[in-house]
C-alpha cells in the first residue's frame, strides 16, 4: 500500500505521522507542532489562514509528504447517533437513511453531510433491531476544514471523525469487556463505549484538560505556560510540589469525570445486566501523573492507557505522547 499521512489538528497541538498504512502500520515519521490559533477547525478566513501558515510550516520543517493526506473531524463539530430500526437490506436503508436522519441528527437536510454504518444486522427469522451509527456534519465545516489544505496545495483522500479513528486504532474484538474508552483532549473530552465489541454511543463534551490549566491558573496563581508545565510535571501526586497541584486540579476533574460517571449510568440502564469493566484512556490529557490511580478509584474499574504504537514498526520515537497520537495511528489503520 502506498505511503500515507495521518493529520490530527487538535486545539493545543497539530499531530502527524508519515508511514504505510496497515493493520500493523510501518511508522516514517512523526511530527508535533503547538497550535497558535487554539482552534480544530477554523471560523473565518483569517483563522484558515493562519492555520494554513501552521501546516505549511509542519510539511516544510519536517519534510512530509503531500500525497495520501488523511484527516480527522474534531467530535465536537460532529452529530453521531446509534439508533436502533427495523431490519431492512442495503437499498431498503439507503431509502430511508435520510428520514432517519432528520430524526436523530440536529442538523437541516440541505446543510447536512452524512456518512452512516451497519452496526447490526439480525438473520431474516431473527426477532431483533437492527443498530446503525449516523454521522453528520454541516456541509459549510466541511468545506472550511478543506479549505485551509486547499490553501497549501492538499487535497486529502480521506476524512472521517476523531472518534472513528480512536476506534479504530484499539482494535476491538467481540471478546473484549464493556469498555468505556474517554478521549481526553485540550478542549474536549469525548467518550466511546463498546459491548460485545459493537459500538453503542459516541458522547462529546466541550471540556478537556485546559480547565485543568485554567484551573490551576485561578487557584495557585500561575501564568498559562506555568500552569501547563506544572499540570504535566506534578498532576494529581500527592509526593510533589506538596500535593497543591493535584489538590488544586481535583475539583475540575470531578466536573469531567461527573459526565463519564453520567455515560456509565445511561448505558447500565440500556443493559440492566452488563457493567462497565473496563475504562481506557487516551488523547494527550490521558499522560496526567497519577490520572489512572485517579480514575480506578472513582469509577471502581479497571483502567489502560491506549498504547496505539504497541502493534506498530518502524521509527517510532522513544519520548512522544502515545495517547496523544491515536488518531494519527487509527487513521493509517484504514485499509479500504
Amino acid at each position: 500500500m502506498p505511503a500515507a499521512l495521518a493529520i490530527d489538528i487538535g486545539t493545543y497541538s497539530i499531530k502527524a505521522i508519515a508511514g504505510i498504512p496497515g493493520e500493523v502500520v510501518q511508522v516514517k515519521r512523526v511530527a508535533e507542532v503547538f497550535n497558535t490559533t487554539g482552534m480544530g477547525v477554523a471560523i473565518d478566513d483569517a483563522s484558515a489562514s493562519k492555520l494554513a501558515q501552521i501546516l505549511e510550516s509542519l510539511f516544510t520543517d519536517y519534510s512530509l509528504p503531500r500525497d495520501g493526506v488523511r484527516l480527522s473531524l474534531p467530535e465536537t463539530v460532529v452529530s453521531s447517533k446509534v439508533i436502533s430500526i427495523p431490519r431492512l437490506n442495503d437499498s431498503e436503508l439507503a431509502s430511508a437513511i435520510s428520514w432517519q436522519a432528520e430524526q436523530h441528527i440536529p442538523i437541516p437536510p440541505e446543510e447536512l453531510s452524512l456518512e452512516y454504518e451497519v452496526l447490526y444486522r439480525p438473520k431474516k427469522n431473527e426477532q431483533a433491531l437492527m443498530r446503525v451509527l449516523l454521522v453528520g456534519v454541516r456541509k459549510q465545516i466541511i468545506a472550511q476544514y478543506l479549505s485551509v489544505f486547499s490553501q497549501i496545495g492538499i487535497e486529502p483522500e480521506h476524512v472521517e471523525t476523531q472518534m472513528l479513528s480512536v476506534l479504530r486504532s484499539l482494535h476491538f474484538v467481540p471478546e473484549d469487556p464493556t469498555t468505556l474508552v474517554v478521549h481526553f483532549g485540550a478542549s474536549s473530552m469525548n467518550l466511546l463505549m463498546m459491548h460485545q465489541g459493537e459500538l453503542q454511543f459516541v458522547l462529546s463534551q466541550l471540556n478537556g484538560g485546559q480547565l485543568l490549566t485554567k484551573t490551576l491558573e485561578q487557584r495557585v496563581g500561575l501564568d498559562a505556560v506555568q500552569a501547563e508545565q506544572y499540570k504535566r510535571t506534578y498532576g494529581l501526586r500527592t509526593d510533589q510540589f506538596e500535593g497543591k497541584v493535584g489538590q488544586a486540579l481535583l475539583p475540575a476533574l470531578q466536573v469531567l469525570f461527573a459526565e463519564v460517571k453520567k455515560a456509565i449510568q445511561f448505558f447500565v440502564s440500556q443493559h440492566p445486566q452488563a457493567s462497565v469493566e473496563r475504562i481506557v484512556l487516551s488523547g494527550g490529557s490521558a499522560l496526567l501523573p497519577d490520572l489512572v490511580q485517579y480514575v480506578a478509584t472513582e469509577l471502581g474499574t479497571e483502567v489502560l492507557i491506549a498504547a496505539p504504537f504497541a502493534t506498530a514498526s518502524g521509527e517510532i520515537p522513544e519520548k512522544i505522547n502515545q495517547p496523544g497520537m491515536i488518531v494519527c495511528m487509527g487513521l493509517l489503520s484504514q485499509t479500504k
